[in-house]
């Protein structure tokens, strides 16, 4: 049975901002890392929508940067959204039945499945869906924005940290 995870960037302050912060060179190698373990991503339609950034080629990216593309593009991926008519390759629509189709991803997979972006997340925490959560803490305070908690906050046991980067200390939670 697979695992889902609900990982991202994170704040002092509890909030999301791919704009406002992004990873150091090892964090995105840590990325790219988790990226080629993967079994698949979940999004909902906003994170895909940035996502889709990695279906094309880019003449100025670097070795990471493929790496990244190539892992990704591998993948497959389910994304739930009622206002998207289309997706792209490897990629399954989800509409209607949420929990139903997501219970059947994870019963017919095996390894970890992202989760990503945080009303998705939220969905998902209030179906029992989430099997961990990693907080990438960076030391930033941004004050407002969207938070990583999109709902009530579930219970949560700490079951792991380490350092990623010099900077950047990776909690890891499993509902309590």
């Amino acid at each position: 049975m697979a695992k889902f995870v609900f990982g991202m960037n994170v704040s002092l302050d509890g909030y999301v901002d791919h704009e406002s912060f992004g990873p150091s060179p090892r964090l995105f190698r840590h990325f790219v890392e988790e990226a080629q373990r993967q079994a698949g991503s979940v999004y909902g339609r906003r994170v895909y929508e940035l996502m889709r950034y990695w279906e094309d080629e880019h003449p100025e990216w670097g070795e990471a940067e493929r790496d990244f593309a190539l892992a990704w593009r591998r993948q497959p991926k389910w994304v739930v959204s009622n206002t998207l008519e289309s997706v792209g390759p490897s990629a399954t629509l989800v509409r209607g039945e949420l929990e139903r189709t997501l219970r059947a991803v994870k019963a017919e997979r095996e390894g970890e499945i992202e989760v990503a972006g945080p009303e998705l997340a939220r969905s998902l925490t209030e179906l029992g869906l989430i099997d961990e959560y990693r907080i990438y803490l960076h030391p930033v305070v941004l004050g407002a924005g969207k938070p990583f908690f999109a709902g009530p906050r579930p219970p949560l046991r700490l079951v792991d940290h380490d350092v990623v980067d010099e900077n950047v200390l990776r909690l890891t939670y499993v509902p309590a």
